[in-house]
């Protein structure tokens, strides 16, 4: 059998007619990725494979060190785009069983047409024929996004910007839908007092207003929580380590908010009450405007300090916390319940420990009006995986609706992941067709095309209902 050949991960023929007649034939609803706007928007090219494939991409990164492959080949800064390359080429041989190796060649099949395998003596072949396809006027982001029929790309964006790229893009007639993601983190997060003042007072320039309280600063972020909705935004994103919970009244927020303005560190009592404090107001504007709210919860990040300092954030030194997290989430989503101001909801959580207590708890949720209203999410970074995407299929079947689910999303820098959809259609495919053929659930093809046409692409279309998709 060859390699990702037109079968991969599809043991037998039901599998195989789901996903050729089904799954293949859907669009793709990325609903939650971090491209950059401005190389969508933009419709640029790509200067040559390294760049494009290994800039900024920590996963491969992170292979590479484990590969013992020097910083100097993986971020630095004097080595060139073929050394980088080469030590990729290096590495993948010795990443068999890892994700990377089966999105490695399902990026080369689907953007190169190459079935070649990637190792030292492959790596010159590859190289040319993928910057020969790079160097064609053809090969930019807007035609790969209508190539891989692409109808919506979810941006994740700072309340502050001003969404020029997503307004001239979605302006153009595309059938992309480029939408922006509003992602508060920074109004939230404390750490750094310094930083925070900083971004507030870009927060007020935005917004055009003052922010010399705690309410003037949730005017202004509700100002741009609804330029955001006028330019197609749907959803709110916060990346926590855990759910915070922490009752906050309104005085309590105007004392923590002077103590802020005037540079002073929180305890850690107020610093998580000023997060649920955002995080409440976020949410009832979610729910007022129908919008989703997801809670990436549970990385440790930046735990090797020497690297931290020398390359910065999101370069592979973030790792999954073991910290329980339900009883607070629980609380906040009770809290909003009880004023029937509770969004829709996605959960991520990067332990797979956690997923049948955050899927149980989501049960809890569940309004009797929106369909899958609590919605346990894909399998998230170090649980992207054969492994983490079939666990959540099967924790969601087995205490939920997986026929409500809303599908894969690339969560991705990078446009050659596309064929990470096809990676999950092609799991989904093959544990319905096995538990078809085990006798398990119904022989019953219009019940089945309809669940991998919902999980792929409709009910995503549905839930989300993005203006223009």
């Amino acid at each position: 059998m060859n390699y990702l050949n037109e079968n991969f991960l599809l043991p037998n023929e039901t599998a195989e007619r789901l996903f050729h007649e089904v799954a293949a034939n859907q669009p793709i609803m990325d609903y939650h990725c971090h491209l950059p706007p401005e190389q969508l928007a933009g419709n640029v090219g790509f200067s040559n494979l390294s760049d494009m494939w290994l800039g900024g991409d920590h996963y491969k990164w992170r292979a590479m060190r484990a590969a013992g492959e020097p910083e100097a080949l993986i971020t630095g800064k004097d080595s060139s785009p073929k050394e980088k390359f080469d030590a990729w080429a290096r590495t993948v041989p010795q990443a068999v069983r890892n994700p990377l190796h089966h999105w490695t060649h399902l990026e080369l099949k689907r953007y190169f047409n190459t079935d070649l395998v990637l190792c030292p003596k492959t790596a010159d072949e590859i190289w040319e024929l993928a910057n020969a396809k790079i160097a064609e006027s053809s090969f930019t982001t807007q035609n790969i996004c209508k190539d891989f029929d692409i109808r919506a790309v979810g941006t994740t964006d700072d309340p502050i910007d001003n969404l020029e790229h997503h307004i001239a893009f979605n302006a153009s007639g595309h059938i992309t839908k480029m939408l922006p993601t509003f992602r508060p983190d920074k109004a939230m997060i404390t750490t750094n007092v310094a930083a925070w003042n900083a971004w507030t007072d870009q927060l007020a320039s935005s917004a055009g207003t003052a922010i010399d309280s705690a309410a003037a600063l949730i005017t202004a972020l509700k100002a741009r929580h609804d330029y955001f909705h006028v330019n197609g935004c749907r959803l709110s994103d916060h990346g926590l380590e855990a759910c915070p919970y922490i009752p906050c009244s309104d005085a309590e927020a105007a004392t923590i908010f002077n103590k802020l303005r005037a540079e002073q560190t929180l305890d850690s009592t107020e610093a998580e009450q000023w997060m649920t404090y955002i995080m409440q107001h976020v949410a009832r504007w979610n729910a007022a405007r129908g919008w989703t709210l997801q809670f990436h919860i549970g990385p440790i990040r930046n735990n090797n300090t020497k690297m931290f300092k020398q390359l910065g954030p999101d370069t592979g030194y973030d790792s999954m916390l073991d910290e329980p997290v339900i009883r607070k989430f629980a609380a906040f989503l009770d809290s909003l319940a009880i004023e029937d101001a509770l969004p829709k909801c996605i959960f991520y959580h990067i332990n797979p420990n956690m997923l049948y207590a955050l899927a149980t708890l989501m049960g809890s949720y569940q309004d009797g009006i929106t369909p899958g209203k609590m919605q346990l999410g894909s399998g998230w970074w170090h649980v992207d995986t054969l492994d983490g995407m079939r666990t959540q299929i099967e924790v969601l079947s087995s205490v939920g609706l997986l026929s409500k689910f809303v599908g894969m999303l690339t969560d991705s820098r990078s446009f050659l992941s596309f064929p990470r959809h096809e990676y999950f259609r092609r799991i989904l495919c093959g544990i319905i067709g096995q538990d078809v053929e085990a006798g398990l659930i119904p022989d019953d093809e219009e019940l089945l095309d309809q669940l991998i046409a919902d999980i792929c692409y409709r009910n995503a279309q549905r839930y989300f209902a993005f203006p223009g998709v």
